[in-house]
């Protein structure tokens, strides 16, 4: 039994070029990731004076069910809101996450934003423009936008489960990692995950370093296609 991971598209999803979003920035120069913040921020009617840019944004882009991690947000709410930190979420799915996010931008109207649905440019704008990407996923057999979390050095923080503890390292204190990941589907574990990336973020230089670290990481669908010519091949091999 093998497992490949899938690729993403690179020619669509590039923070050098994307389509979608106006501001460019690379692994080597990462000064276009501020303007493509402030360009989320205003996409999604939050303020995008300097106090909103030097809080840390948050992004969710998903389909708003238990297998996707809803239930464990729902339950850790109070928790999560009371950081300093704002939130953009892009999704539908089960009517009570629908309504529970509405009401979120309602009551946060300075720090949360819910757009129930698809919008692909907002998509790219999130996954452009966010510091963080939130996956807490009860199972999730590969996963897509951590990857292209990644490729953006939008910070994965992930639950370690399925394709997102394969292609998601944990940033450990004072060492290596492009992320963030906990194990216990329990809200105690998913906020210290999210106050533990917040305090990393007030570290400039360290979270440059982290996103650079993503972003350097190849999530090419040529990355996946020669992982199935090795695996021919060797059954080729075997075979003859």
């Amino acid at each position: 039994l093998v497992g490949i991971l899938n690729g993403i598209d690179t020619s669509r999803w590039t923070p050098t070029a994307d389509p979608f979003v106006e501001a460019s920035f690379s692994a080597d120069d990462l000064g276009g990731k501020r303007d493509a913040k402030r360009a989320l921020l205003s996409v999604a009617g939050l303020p995008s004076d300097e106090a909103a840019l030097a809080r840390p944004l948050v992004g969710l882009v998903s389909r708003l069910t238990d297998q996707k991690g809803f239930d464990l947000i729902g339950a850790s709410l109070t928790e999560l809101m009371s950081l300093d930190a704002a939130w953009v979420m892009l999704g539908s799915g089960e009517r009570r996450y629908e309504e529970e996010w509405r009401a979120l931008a309602a009551r946060y109207p300075e720090r949360v934003s819910a757009t129930i649905g698809f919008d692909e440019r907002l998509a790219h704008h999130i996954e452009a423009g966010a510091d963080m990407f939130l996956m807490p996923s009860r199972f999730e057999p590969c996963g897509l936008n951590q990857l292209y979390s990644l490729r953006y050095g939008t910070v994965p923080i992930v639950r370690a489960t399925g394709g997102l503890n394969d292609t998601v390292e944990d940033v450990a204190a004072g060492g290596s990692g492009t992320g963030f990941k906990f194990r216990d589907y329990t809200p105690d574990a998913l906020v210290s995950t999210v106050r533990r990336a917040l305090s990393a973020y007030r570290d400039p230089a360290g979270w440059a370093a982290i996103e650079q670290r993503g972003m350097r990481q190849d999530h090419s669908w040529d990355a996946s296609a020669a992982e199935y010519v090795k695996l021919y091949r060797a059954m080729l091999n075997a075979e003859g």
